[in-house]
């Protein structure tokens, strides 16, 4: 479900959530996470019979992004980290003692934020197993399952305050196809937010540039006090990928 794990996983099929206990991760802040980083040379590769073109682009992209460096030498999960970080300091997402569930979590780049900055509870939910997050609880599950709204609620100890999801479908390459499948997946989202969030709530999503679709861009105002979409700086230049950000939830009947 993401640049994570999750955004490349099968068909969900529900099934019960397994609890996996919390180790350290070691973080630190990300004011200038790319100073350094961008001053290094490009690096290049031999061609290679065994890898695509594709999968030689992807790697050179990896190998000279500053968001890769910086995130392998501060201990973040993934760059991933970084969209969240840059998020949250525009629209203020993750407060101190604030209950946070991460959709779709795996490698737990998110939930290293979330509980980074001051998150209480943090509470993530993938189809693949985690690594322990210092601070969070990890769980292997389907959020599409019609318990997991309980499962969640209770290790949470009551309502969320924040439900984000940076999941994303496998990518098809054609543009109307992907669109849709994405936009599917954040309305899955969604419709798990409404059922968990507490009133004041947030609600994060990736979607593809393109905008929302009115299917769930009208619940979102209906529910929501303010309804944005942002691209964070960390977003790849070519990506098409943006968020959207809901804020000050006013209940399922809102």
């Amino acid at each position: 479900m993401t640049k994570k794990p999750i955004s490349k996983a099968p068909t969900r099929v529900p099934g019960k959530a397994k609890t996996v206990r919390s180790a350290s991760t070691s973080t630190t802040a990300a004011a200038g996470a790319t100073t350094g980083a961008t001053r290094s040379l490009t690096v290049t590769l031999k061609k290679s019979h065994k890898k695509t073109t594709s999968q030689q682009a992807w790697l050179m992209r990896q190998l000279n992004d500053p968001y890769v460096a910086a995130a392998k030498a501060q201990g973040w999960r993934s760059r991933a980290a970084f969209k969240l970080i840059e998020l949250d300091d525009k629209f203020k997402m993750i407060t101190k003692g604030s209950r946070v569930v991460d959709l779709g979590a795996a490698p737990g780049g998110w939930a290293q934020v979330a509980v980074k900055r001051g998150a209480a509870k943090v509470v993530g939910v993938d189809l693949l197993p985690i690594d322990p997050v210092q601070g969070a609880e990890m769980i292997v599950g389907d959020f599409n399952d019609p318990e997991m709204p309980r499962i969640l609620t209770d290790m949470l100890g009551g309502k969320a305050d924040l439900v984000m999801s940076d999941m994303a479908p496998n990518t098809t390459g054609h543009s109307a196809t992907d669109h849709l499948r994405i936009i599917a997946l954040a309305e899955m989202a969604l419709e798990f937010a409404l059922d968990i969030l507490a009133p004041g709530g947030a609600f994060i999503a990736k979607v593809f540039q393109g905008g929302t679709e009115k299917n769930m861009l009208v619940p979102m105002k209906q529910h929501f006090a303010v309804v944005r979409h942002a691209k964070p700086p960390a977003s790849r230049k070519g990506s098409s990928e943006q968020y959207v950000v809901a804020t000050g939830f006013k209940g399922r009947e809102g």
